[in-house]
């Protein structure tokens, strides 16, 4: 799926849901998908899992990894729910380890492209373009510096290097 495919997926499915607002209340994204979520000690290498039995899913996030860490992982694993879930027909198992926004569209295995397609759609889920505009514009903000990056980021309740990456990608934000 391309990236402007991908960008309209989110905001149609935070619209469809009713959280299109900043911050995205990515737990109910969840809850209004009938995706059951729990967190837990799942180790140091998994951030997190989603399990589909039918149209049904159940989320789990780990619970030792950063708060803002932990909403990517469940926007990743929604992600993996939309876009991968129905392939087969049969119950699915998606475990992701250290869920990053470093793979890029090169990867070549199917795996590999289903993991870019769910952190490209989770990142949008979480930060999604529009908002992203509004906000910039509503706030006058200037994305000069790391201070001001920190606090767009807190308030899309993110990571700061998840939004230098999001502005990065959507061409607001340059090197």
């Amino acid at each position: 799926m391309n990236r402007e495919s991908l960008e309209a997926r989110a905001e149609k499915t935070l619209r469809d849901t009713d959280t299109f607002r900043v911050p995205v209340a990515i737990d109910r994204v969840a809850q209004r998908l009938n995706l059951a979520m729990e967190a837990g000690a799942l180790g140091d290498n998994v951030s997190g899992m989603l399990m589909i039995r039918g149209d049904r899913g159940a989320i789990g996030y780990n619970s030792a990894h950063a708060w803002v860490r932990q909403r990517f992982a469940i926007a990743h694993e929604i992600a993996h729910f939309l876009l991968h879930a129905r392939r087969a027909g049969k119950p699915q198992l998606f475990i992701d380890g250290s869920i990053s926004f470093r793979r890029d569209a090169t990867s070549s295995t199917r795996a590999e492209r289903d993991e870019v397609e769910a952190s490209q759609l989770g990142a949008a889920l979480l930060m999604p373009r529009s908002l992203i505009k509004q906000e910039l514009l509503s706030n006058d903000l200037n994305l000069d510096d790391e201070e001001s990056i920190d606090s767009f980021a807190k308030r899309f309740q993110v990571g700061t290097p998840a939004m230098a990456n999001r502005l990065l990608k959507l061409k607001l934000l340059l090197l």
